[in-house]
């Protein structure tokens, strides 16, 4: 059996910028002291001439993408989630997503699987913050694939956009050929009739082992992978609302405002379902390596698995 790949989508961020500077003169990227990490470095090496250091000052660097954008360009604001969607939030309120200008902001290292830099560096809130804002695409890819896909999207829509992406090296899963992206639209990753799980990011992955192993057990469990937070798929989830007992929401982001709440949202209003939210349960982090972290607070498929079987 072959080993499945796995890599960063951050590092599909810096790969896809290079691929789309290259058709694309208009693009720009802005990174706040951080391109080795955020690897827009990778894009600088191939368009020195349009990659800007803004330093370590993130509000004035959603001040210049905004400027830029005003003249034509099409900029791509990076920087860690904590400090993009945290720091920079009047910025991106207020200059990016009150006139709403086309700025697309790469955030990386979201969640806690940021790991040994702890619960300061561990934005699990940056979804609630982005969801907040009137006119915000928010878009959260589970791997390499869908990370590439998500950049070229996020440049052909006209209007502020947030990208989510991590640090720990995720499992390529939609290496397909019918593979699509479409955004605004989830993907049924796996058909089922009892149960459905819908899963975001990094959680997609283990979502679909966590559904094995219920299967395993006896439990048909339907997996959507929802990459468009905002819009959300409305259809797909009225449909599994109406098909299946249950809905589990898993996230590598709070439980307060992110995916399970926006879940509930469509739900309560379309298609009154019970819906049980996986995520992090309203605390802060700690320092630790990813896949400990992971573990101990139940993002892994083991994790997954056992509380989904504790409230069936």
């Amino acid at each position: 059996m072959s080993e499945i790949k796995k890599i960063a989508t951050r590092e599909s961020y810096g790969n896809a910028l290079v691929e789309l500077g290259t058709e694309h003169p208009d693009v720009v990227v802005l990174d706040a002291d951080l391109a080795a990490a955020t690897k827009t470095g990778i894009f600088k090496k191939a368009f020195p001439e349009r990659h800007i250091d803004c330093g370590i000052a993130e509000c004035n660097m959603m001040g210049i993408a905004a400027g830029l954008s005003l003249t034509g360009k099409v900029p791509f604001a990076s920087s860690f989630a904590m400090f993009a969607a945290g720091r920079a939030f009047e910025q991106v309120r207020n200059t990016i997503g009150y006139p709403k200008l086309n700025v697309k902001i790469g955030a990386t290292h979201a969640g806690i699987s940021v790991g040994e830099d702890g619960a300061t560096h561990q934005c699990n809130e940056d979804i609630a913050l982005m969801r907040t804002i009137p006119n915000m695409v928010i878009l959260n890819p589970s791997d390499d694939v869908e990370a590439k896909a998500a950049v070229k999207a996020a440049y052909e829509h006209a209007g502020p956009v947030y990208l989510r992406f991590g640090r720990l090296a995720a499992p390529v899963i939609n290496d397909r050929p019918d593979y699509k992206f479409e955004l605004g639209k989830g993907v049924t990753l796996r058909e089922g009739k009892e149960i459905t799980i819908v899963a975001t990011g990094l959680e997609v992955s283990f979502a679909l082992e966590a559904a094995e192993k219920l299967a395993a057990d006896g439990i048909d469990a339907r997996v959507i992978n929802i990459h468009t937070i905002k819009p959300i798929d409305k259809e797909i989830l009225i449909k599994a609302a109406k098909e299946t007992k249950k809905i589990f929401t898993v996230e590598e982001h709070s439980i307060v405002g992110g995916l399970g709440s926006a879940v509930c949202d469509v739900l309560s209003e379309n298609a009154p379902a019970p819906v049980y939210k996986i995520g992090i349960r309203d605390v802060f982090g700690e320092s630790g390596p990813a896949v400990e972290l992971l573990h101990k607070y139940q993002l892994d498929a083991e994790g997954i698995y056992q509380q989904i079987k504790e409230n069936l």
